[in-house]
């Protein structure tokens, strides 16, 4: 029998947390899994109770940030990550293909296997999904500082951040190799989308050791319709206002500090911002069948 704690946090999404509870204690294999639930109380507490329990299994109840809290603090160890999505974009859980259907994650759950997948570092600071710059990271700092979470919050502060936005002059150095651009915005991916399937890097993969650089240059406003469409189609980076790369390493220049974000937490940078890959550095339980196919 496995030990397995689930590291819920109480306010992730607007969600009702005490519904999924009740849907864990019903659903959960007592048979495969000797269970337990620790609740998060502040900022890093998930992280710390990861790092610290005695556990085989670490389950994040919670969006993007606490499945990056949890996922910091399983990494380097014996642990492995499992994820009960419960936010408002649930990248990592949609790209490993674990529902956002708390029964239906608990029972991918309980039938789950192992897999082992890559994470990044944008100065240091670990993420697991995308780190990026530009209007994207405007919106991210603009969400984050809203009064309410959610698809409909992020479209309007999308709105609002792009009325006002101008695109900046960027110099990205892939494994060495330069290119100088015009940009809207650029995401470096470690899956393939935001959350809420707003699929930006299509062939993104967790486990090839790789980063997909999804790059928007500057586009009018009658190009959204078109951009919108592909990005929740699976075809983004068909836009001839889209160049995308491949890479282990990225330096990043700009002209002026500006937010960035990392996992959609948005966080003030300097002109200068190192991003690395560290492959296969994460145990991690994916839905039966998902281990090849992520």
């Amino acid at each position: 029998m496995e030990k397995l704690v689930f590291v819920v946090n109480p306010i992730s999404g607007g969600k009702d947390k005490a519904k999924v509870l009740r849907t864990l204690e019903k659903g959960i294999d007592s048979e495969r899994f000797d269970w337990s639930v620790r609740m998060t109380g502040y900022a890093g507490h998930g992280r710390e109770i990861a790092r610290d329990c005695e556990a085989d299994i670490v389950v994040a109840v919670g969006g993007d940030g606490t499945v990056s809290e949890v996922a910091q603090g399983v990494a380097g160890t014996k642990k492995t990550l499992g994820i009960i999505p419960c936010g408002s974009g649930d990248g990592l859980a949609l790209h490993l293909g674990i529902s956002r259907n708390p029964r239906k994650a608990v029972r991918q759950l309980n039938r789950s296997e192992r897999a082992v997948m890559d994470y990044g570092t944008v100065e240091g600071k670990p993420f697991f999904c995308t780190t990026g710059v530009g209007m994207d990271a405007e919106v991210a700092w603009e969400f984050a500082r809203a009064g309410s979470r959610g698809l409909k919050t992020y479209v309007s502060k999308t709105l609002s951040v792009w009325r006002g936005f101008k695109p900046g002059r960027y110099r990205l150095e892939i494994d060495g190799e330069r290119h100088t651009l015009d940009a809207t915005f650029i995401t470096v991916a470690n899956v393939n989308q935001w959350g809420n399937n707003a699929v930006i890097a299509p062939e993104a993969s967790v486990t090839d050791g790789l980063f997909d650089i999804t790059v928007l240059r500057p586009f009018r406003i009658w190009d959204i319709p078109g951009l919108a469409l592909r990005l929740f189609t699976r075809r983004f980076t068909t836009s001839r206002k889209v160049d995308t790369f491949r890479g282990r390493s990225v330096l990043l220049h700009r002209e002026t500090a500006a937010p960035a974000h990392f996992d959609g937490d948005p966080i003030e940078m300097g002109t200068d911002i190192h991003i690395d890959i560290h492959p296969a550095a994460v145990r991690v339980l994916v839905p039966e069948g998902r281990a090849y196919k992520i």
